[in-house]
């Protein structure tokens, strides 16, 4: 047979590798000082632009999409042209896919830091770079089918399945998420609200981390642990299984992060159902990559590649065990709003993500280089002090946990709050959060090792950019009857993507389309009224300035929770909050009852300087707010932009917004001025205490006051 010859395009890889390194290096760092500020509030530098709520989006935005994202990239392109036994189907498509990814994170560097933020998990970027985001994840998956429908192989290898599924749900999840209502250029409210806009952003916000963080390294798991160990994947009928079994069920697991909040029982139930099941196929992952090397250990001690890639496979089995065991509702009572989801999400970050992706580059730099590495020795330091750095990270954040659960909970034998002071809990807690810096600059200290080891690999060799390679061309597909279903459809990928597309959409539309169109699930309340524009104002600095990192508005319905915070949540409160704030970490204490338990005054000091009115505590200072005037251009455009999503002002409000914005704003510097406060009506501290004062108080409940 007549062999073809062409060409391996490492260029982009070698592109996508770069910036894998460079991106991991700058959202670790951003990592690291999000953590310092945590044990000493002086991190936060007094600015607004380096303040905890405005970093930690940064950080998780830099890791997840910039380092993880181009980790992707780079191991897709790599692989996806050997396993298809040719080129990529567009040099110039490839090349946007690389520019526009970096012009994105750039543009997400800029933003959060600026306090452009839409506030929703994972999916916090404004609408212009939601689009752009769009675009680009349409010209890889362009890119990526060219190359698959032009193949010299007839089968579509296991990692090809992974990276199709990827491609197809990501572009869903981002698309239903991302539905947003433009105000300006820099500010959108999504179409959802409260209830709604929960359940729709962790469905998205748990299958980001399924589809971006889990699927495409399993397609990498697929290829480079079977390579690294120069053997074949264990069991290929087992790889069927992981694949159909683990798409199927991840899409219905989100509402597992919403456990004991207002959304429909129904709901709760299906998400817990669905994420215990996720056991069996995760697992069955793990295993296969694990089994993968059977005979091959004594490969395992002499290769630092196989070394990083067990340790990641390892720590993918222990985070999705964890995962369905934290979504049982007695565990999730325990765990949700503390450290110990921290722990939890960063053993796959740092285990599974991370270690995956330093064995990657360390297998495939010094190959397109056509080198050697530098340094085993330096390459064996980083796996080991990285192994330690996830320990000190891991293991004081799940003590921290516990110990937050347990204070949070306890009850004198009078029935008395034993901790009713929330700060208690915080001070208890900093020695684990001391170890935790000392976790990050151990592990950040063996990535600037492996960056100084793979700059000297490259320096060593040369770039193979256009690698020669030959092959058949594919062969005219002959009917088999012998041949699987799963064979066959292994010959169509157009297929595979639309089979992926169903078996996707099935859990989705399943949960989310019962919760728009049937009423009952969120039942009014008529006491509860629009935010005035003042208050809509200050809810927006309120999402600026990153507040819901740490503070979040549900109450559930435990005693401990009720006699700290006052009423449990109800669904029918939210309905007017695009987006929800209902928050997924209580590094301070729940906001939803805070509205008129304290004076103006006590929030103006608050926010001034935190330790005035909570000696001790490590939330940072906003002295910006008090300093800046309040923007109200866009008030009767956000105001009309609420009309259009329901929230019932009366016709024509718009043009008078502003006027009982002022109004508002002068009662409120009027009581400060009585407690000795001479502050202007138009800073933008006014209408964030507008908005605080707000909260919880459209609803008679018996509020009990708790300091901070």
């Amino acid at each position: 047979m007549e062999l073809e010859k062409f060409y391996y395009d490492n260029k982009i890889v070698k592109n996508f590798a770069y910036a894998t390194i460079l991106w991991g290096v700058v959202g670790m760092t951003v990592g690291l000082l999000a953590a310092l500020q945590l044990v000493w509030p002086v991190f936060n530098l007094d600015l607004a632009y380096t303040s905890f709520g405005r970093i930690r989006p940064l950080h998780t935005n830099a890791v997840i999409f910039a380092f993880v994202g181009n980790g992707i990239f780079t191991g897709l392109y790599y692989s996806l042209q050997r396993l298809c036994k040719a080129r990529m189907f567009s040099d110039t498509l490839s090349s946007i896919n690389f520019w526009g990814w970096q012009l994105i994170i750039v543009a997400a560097a800029v933003t959060l830091p600026l306090g452009i933020t839409t506030s929703k998990e994972y999916a916090e970027l404004e609408w212009p770079i939601d689009i752009a985001v769009a675009l680009i994840w349409v010209v890889f998956g362009i890119n990526m089918f060219g190359t698959i429908l032009r193949r010299r192989e007839k089968h579509l290898y296991v990692a090809i399945w992974f990276y199709i599924a990827t491609f197809v749900t990501v572009a869903v999840l981002h698309i239903v998420n991302s539905v947003e209502l433009p105000v300006s250029l820099f500010k959108s409210y999504p179409v959802y609200a409260g209830v709604q806009d929960a359940l729709v952003q962790w469905w998205y916000g748990h299958n980001a981390v399924a589809f971006f963080l889990t699927t495409p390294y399993l397609g990498l798991m697929y290829y480079f642990v079977p390579k690294a160990a120069n053997r074949p994947v264990y069991s290929y009928r087992l790889s069927i299984i992981h694949f159909w079994a683990l798409i199927f069920i991840y899409i219905w697991a989100g509402p597992h992060h919403l456990l004991y909040t207002s959304l429909p029982d129904w709901a709760q139930s299906l998400g817990v159902v669905f994420s215990i099941m996720l056991i069996a196929p995760s697992w069955g992952g793990m295993i296969n990559g694990l089994l993968t090397l059977r005979g091959a250990w004594d490969r395992v001690r002499d290769s630092i590649v196989l070394k990083f890639l067990v340790v990641a496979v390892t720590a993918y089995g222990m985070a999705t065990f964890e995962g369905p065991m934290l979504s049982l509702k007695n565990v999730n009572a325990i765990s949700h709003f503390t450290d110990w989801t921290i722990a939890h999400v960063h053993v796959g970050a740092l285990g599974w993500n991370g270690f995956l992706t330093f064995g990657m580059l360390y297998w495939l730099l010094p190959r397109i280089f056509n080198t050697q590495l530098h340094s085993q020795k330096l390459a064996s330091f980083h796996f080991w002090i990285g192994t330690l750095g996830i320990l000190f990270y891991a293991i004081p954040m799940y003590w921290a946990g516990f110990t937050q659960s347990l204070m949070w909970k306890e009850f004198t034998e009078d029935g008395f709050l034993r901790y009713p002071n929330f700060l208690e809990t915080v001070t208890q807690i900093l020695p684990m959060y001391k170890l935790r810096v000392l976790g990050g600059v151990l592990y950040l200290t063996g990535v600037i090792v492996m960056v100084y080891n793979l700059i000297k690999t490259v320096k060593s060799g040369q770039l193979v950019a256009d690698e020669a390679a030959e092959a058949p061309a594919m062969p005219v597909a002959i009917h088999n009857p012998g041949e699987g279903w799963h064979r066959k459809l292994e010959r169509r990928p157009v297929q595979m993507l639309v089979g992926s597309l169903i078996v996707i959409l099935i859990g989705g539309v399943v949960e989310l389309v019962p919760t728009f169109l049937i009423k009952s699930n969120i039942p009014t309340i008529s006491s509860v009224k629009p935010y005035t524009p003042l208050e809509l104002e200050g809810r927006d600095i309120y999402v600026r300035e990153g507040c819901y990192t740490c503070h979040s508005q549900m109450i559930r319905p435990f005693r401990s929770e009720t006699e700290r915070y006052g009423e449990y949540s109800k669904a029918g409160e939210f309905v007017y909050d695009h987006p929800f704030q209902w928050g997924s970490k209580r590094t301070g204490p729940d906001l939803h009852r805070v509205g008129g338990k304290y004076p103006d005054s006590w929030h103006f000091n608050h926010m001034e300087d935190p330790t005035t009115m909570s000696p001790g505590s490590i939330m940072p200072a906003y002295p910006w707010l008090i300093d800046d005037a309040l923007d109200i251009s866009n008030t009767p455009g956000k105001i009309r932009a609420m009309q259009t999503l329901g929230v019932p002002y009366p016709e024509g409000y718009d043009q008078k917004a502003v006027d009982d914005l002022k109004a508002q704003a002068e009662k409120i510097a009027a009581n400060l001025a009585g407690d000795g406060i001479e502050v202007m009506s138009d800073r933008e501290i006014v209408a964030l205490i507008a908005y605080l004062q707000r909260l919880g108080t459209d609803i008679k409940a018996n509020v009990k006051t708790a300091s901070n």
